[in-house]
């Protein structure tokens, strides 16, 4: 037998994070869930498996419009014409709370309670499915612990959105322990609600799938779901499965002793060609973190526009399917220039001692922040992140020594 666990699919969801600029591909970035939900079903078709299971925020909130729940209900059609049933709880993100508009699914598809525990058992199949959706979007007591206790002879499986303990980067919801859940009897708990891939334990299996397809630069690697083989034994074996179509990838470039644009354009254009191959034929969104000790600090922070065009440019000689999303200048340079000026000097020194209070700047850029577009603060540029701050400061002392040493260029 098998079946195919996801999770959190947030369909229609925008990537954050794009920006315009000839040779973005932008189509191919905007409809990337709903693509990454049509691989979850040809999957689930070429692998005739006997179940999917999706464990929560299959969407990303109330729908825009009806399209979404209609496109939802279309891939859930190719199912039922399959006989592939599907099993279905509310998370967060689409809790009952959450969704205003309301579409009938096909009965192939079974959506779980949001007010109680509720078991669907599949007695051709051998097993039984026990879940609970949220009713509102903050839900922050122990479902699990009302699950019902395993039906007898079958293969029982948990369905739950829960951040367990804890998890750094995402609400603590549904709390529960690991523990609790390896007790409670189940064969297998299929978890939602962390982005993330995680094996948190194999007897019984606990396993977060992660989210389907990465949504900004955070959501990095290959993004999929988990195809699970279970025999009468009840012995489990896992596969993930990627089903993305745009990968989100980190690529440092260290420019240690580069005192040579070319060169620098030639160690960036290396790591460009080598991160390419392992997108597997996928859009690849890439953010280029240049670091290491250089004498050309200054003048990459002071000429950052043109820097940043330099590299779109050797992006898209590698191919359509290479998309910049962001450089960041994280260099250091080589050492205390020799000034003679002594008044310059100085300047110099003053500008090197310059330092700033993260904590106390960011409750001063507050009320700008709250103005932001919820998607610019979660795709990097919260004006109140400490770390942010810490990088626009080192961005001002290196553009001062470069008009003050006049590096800049003309």
């Amino acid at each position: 037998m098998r079946f195919l666990h996801a999770a959190d699919i947030h369909l229609d969801s925008p990537l954050q994070g794009l920006e315009r600029y000839p040779g973005a591909p932008l189509e191919a970035l905007r409809g990337a869930t709903r693509r990454a939900l049509v691989n979850l079903v040809e999957l689930a078709l070429a692998e005739s498996v006997e179940l999917l299971l999706i464990a929560g925020d299959l969407y990303d909130g109330d729908w825009r419009d009806y399209n979404t729940g209609l496109f939802f209900i279309t891939q859930m059609q190719r199912l039922r014409a399959a006989g592939i049933p599907v099993c279905l709880i509310a998370g967060n993100h689409d809790a009952a709370s959450q969704i205003t508009r309301v579409l009938r699914l096909p009965d192939n598809v079974h959506v779980f309670a949001t007010d109680r525990p509720e078991t669907r058992v599949f007695d051709s199949l051998g097993l039984a499915v026990h879940g609970q959706g949220f009713a509102t979007r903050a839900v922050t007591t122990d479902l699990s612990r009302n699950y019902p206790p395993p039906v007898a002879g079958l293969f029982n499986i948990g369905l739950l959105h829960t951040a367990l303990e804890g998890r750094s980067g995402h609400a603590r919801y549904a709390p529960c322990r690991l523990e609790a859940l390896r007790q409670h009897g189940y064969d297998y708990w299929a978890l939602g609600h962390v982005h993330t891939r995680e094996v948190l334990a194999e007897a019984p299996w606990v396993v977060f799938p992660g989210n389907l397809q990465g949504r900004h630069i955070r959501e990095c690697g290959a993004k999929g779901a988990t195809l699970v083989t279970f025999d009468h034994d009840h012995r489990v074996s896992l596969q993930h499965r990627a089903l993305d179509v745009v990968r989100w990838a980190r690529v440092e470039v260290a420019l240690d002793g580069c005192d040579d644009l070319d060169v620098v354009h030639a160690r960036i254009d290396q790591a460009l060609a080598r991160t390419g191959e392992q997108a597997e034929g996928r859009t690849l969104a890439l953010r280029l973190e240049l670091t290491g000790t250089t004498g050309l600090d200054a003048q990459l922070r002071a000429e950052y526009e043109h820097l940043v065009n330099e590299c779109r440019g050797l992006a898209g000689a590698h191919g359509h399917r290479l998309w910049l999303e962001q450089v960041r200048v994280e260099t250091r340079p080589e050492g205390q220039t020799v000034v003679a000026d002594a008044a310059l000097g100085g300047l110099l020194e003053a500008i090197e001692r310059l330092e700033l209070d993260p904590s106390t700047l960011a409750e001063d850029l507050e009320p700008l922040a709250t103005r932001l577009p919820s998607a610019v603060r979660q795709g990097g540029g919260d004006p109140t992140d400490p770390q942010l701050l810490r990088a626009c400061l080192e961005d001002v002392r290196a553009l001062l020594r470069a008009r003050l040493l006049g590096t800049e260029q003309r």
